[in-house]
């Protein structure tokens, strides 16, 4: 039988009413053993429902419980899923992963591709280690929306894209998902001279016939790092390349806004940056359903600065601040930061377009950013009274940077206050007037 470790026990639920204690196990629900997180959720939503604890002395308690229909019971288990982490199969030719340096956090080597973690936490997933039980359950439990790493719609292309002799067959699962009603959503990895030009063209004209239970699907262009010895041979994209991508999928979202009143195919923020375009309007991005792709992050930030800064409290305090970003979002920070002078003459915010040294310099998004390097180049500069950090560049709720090296560590060695601010425009300006 298969124990699932309780962590915690939620205040005022019924589990604590019931004494459920951490370290206590749960065993069963209804008679029946659970496999996952979802199993859990699924049978406790009912109204009346048995539960089978084990103590750590080994003496078991079944519980009855009659409760509110969907009322939480108050678990918390050790493991976030109640089960193991699924594991990528595949060797894509395009993996961040494995093009990460030796030594680092042996965290940051794992690589998921689990369906359950792109119902939870809107991973993305490719579909090639799902069996057909596997889908069965997302459409029982209507787990949505899916998540899907796509990529191309030529099977051929896509084994050999994830290096993977099942990843072809393996799109036919959205077919399923498309039939049953699953809502989905969709991202390509660009590469070039690969799933571009006419694969590009290709696999949209393909993913829009199963609109609209595929929402979205953004394009972004492939991470190049400087570890990429013995792996498949990939170039950068120019701003000519960017360009036509950029005209590729607007004229693709002309078609699917006449029909199905929404613009389906979405460039990342990274291809107008590239080609040196104007970011597309607001209302171009659905609203912002394809943001955690880096798909209209900026115009977002921009929407928000401008209501921000126009509804701010004239101040004449002085400060002067320094911001971090990376070197691809230069410009813009630099734009948000002569806006903010205009209203708030004696605030000055120099902004430090930072080099990826650890990665190398073709990786330019301020996501991928280490202490180190923001040390380095930042480390003989007059920061004035504060450093200001996105929070993009640390990991999930931790002050750490993926170099292991802690904000309290740069600040140290900086010898200035670090603040951190959110990517939205308001929290930026709140961060740099302190307020």
């Amino acid at each position: 039988m298969k124990k699932h470790i309780i962590k915690d026990i939620k205040p005022n639920s019924i589990a604590k009413e019931l004494e459920i204690e951490p370290g206590d196990v749960l065993l069963a629900i209804n008679d029946e053993e659970l496999t996952d997180i979802f199993d859990y959720q699924f049978m406790t939503e009912d109204e009346y429902l048995t539960i089978l604890i084990e103590k750590p002395d080994g003496e078991q308690w079944e519980l009855e419980i009659e409760k509110d229909m969907d009322e939480d019971i108050g678990l918390v288990f050790e493991q976030g899923l109640m089960d193991d982490y699924k594991s990528c199969s595949n060797k894509c030719i395009f993996c961040f992963i494995d093009q990460m340096p030796p030594g680092m956090r042996e965290t940051l080597y794992f690589k998921d591709d689990d369906s359950r973690l792109s119902f939870l936490q809107g991973n993305y997933i490719t579909l090639t280690n799902m069996k057909d039980a596997d889908i069965d359950r997302i459409i029982r439990f209507n787990l949505a929306p899916i998540n899907i790493s796509i990529h191309t719609m030529n099977p051929e292309l896509r084994c050999k894209m994830l290096h993977n002799r099942f990843a072809g067959d393996a799109l036919k699962k959205i077919d399923r998902l498309f039939e049953a009603g699953i809502p989905m959503n969709g991202q390509i990895v660009l590469c070039k001279g690969v799933n571009d030009g006419a694969e590009l063209d290709f696999s949209i004209r393909e993913m829009m016939k199963y609109q609209p239970m595929l929402q979205s699907v953004s394009v972004v262009p492939v991470g190049l790092t400087k570890f990429r010895e013995g792996l498949y041979p990939l170039e950068s994209f120019d701003s000519d390349d960017a360009g036509k991508v950029i005209d590729m999928i607007e004229s693709y979202q002309k078609i699917s806004f006449e029909k199905y009143g929404n613009h389906f195919i979405h460039a990342s923020d990274e291809w107008y940056l590239l080609a040196g375009r104007e970011l597309p309007p607001e209302e171009s991005y659905d609203g912002y359903i394809q943001l955690e792709n880096g798909v209209g992050m900026m115009r977002l930030m921009d929407t928000e600065f401008n209501a921000a800064l126009e509804e701010a409290e004239f101040s004449d305090v002085h400060i002067t601040v320094t911001a971090v970003t990376g070197v691809l979002a230069y410009p813009f920070i630099s734009s948000l930061a002569e806006r903010l002078k205009v209203k708030f003459p004696n605030v000055e915010v120099n902004v430090a377009g930072i080099r990826n040294d650890f990665f190398g310099e073709k990786i330019t998004v301020a996501g991928l950013l280490t202490g180190q390097d923001i040390y380095a180049q930042l480390k003989d500069r007059h920061l004035g009274d504060a450093l200001i950090l996105p929070t993009v560049v640390l990991r999930s709720g931790e002050d750490v940077f993926l170099d292991d090296m802690t904000v309290g560590e740069l600040s140290q060695k900086l010898g200035v206050p670090i603040r951190i601010t959110d990517c939205s425009g308001g929290g930026f300006l709140e961060t740099v007037l302190n307020q």
